[in-house]
């Protein structure tokens, strides 16, 4: 910034010395050492302050970034699930006619059908795989599911924490 030498440093203590004084000299450069040290200080505090807050700012924007993209996939899955629900339809009614009236064996869709749904996505198949070869399976006239009370309640996996669900009666512990 500056570019003082100690040329430069020499005449500025030589005309400090003789303006100043020789008693009052030490004392007026350390209350300037002391200046100078707080006003470094004030500065880095300036420039970490600004740091931080251009962090903060971009750590907002990559908050909204991500929670407008988990909003998209999120619409995105809510389609898919509504277009392949609208698609079964037919199927399930076919299904329920077929179990109603006795049939031995369900007819599965023609490729015609099949050839009308839209493309699904590689999550959504995933997330569908079970139901689909639970669809193609044949049902017998006498094959009816068997329903019991533990069906009704959702299953419980000891691996996968439960957040927003209420804990067993032996899960509480009061300390």
């Amino acid at each position: 910034m500056f570019d003082v030498g100690f040329s430069e440093l020499m005449v500025i203590g030589l005309v400090a010395l003789v303006v100043i004084g020789p008693e009052k000299l030490p004392r007026v450069a350390r209350t300037i050492g002391h200046l100078l040290g707080r006003m470094q200080r004030h500065v880095a505090e300036v420039k970490a302050d600004i740091s931080r807050e251009i962090q903060l700012d971009e750590m907002r924007r990559l908050q909204s970034q991500v929670v407008d993209s988990a909003r998209e996939v999120e619409s995105a899955i809510r389609d898919q699930a509504r277009e392949f629900e609208e698609s079964m339809r037919p199927v399930a009614a076919e299904v329920e006619s077929a179990i109603g009236a006795g049939v031995s064996e369900v007819a599965a869709p023609q490729v015609e059908q099949l050839s009308e749904l839209p493309p699904v996505h590689a999550e959504t198949a995933r997330a569908v795989e079970a139901p689909v070869a639970l669809a193609k399976a044949p049902v017998a006239a006498g094959d009816v599911p068997a329903t019991d009370s533990v069906a009704d309640e959702p299953s419980h996996n000891d691996s996968q924490l439960d957040l927003f669900g209420q804990p067993a009666a032996g899960d509480l512990t009061r300390r």
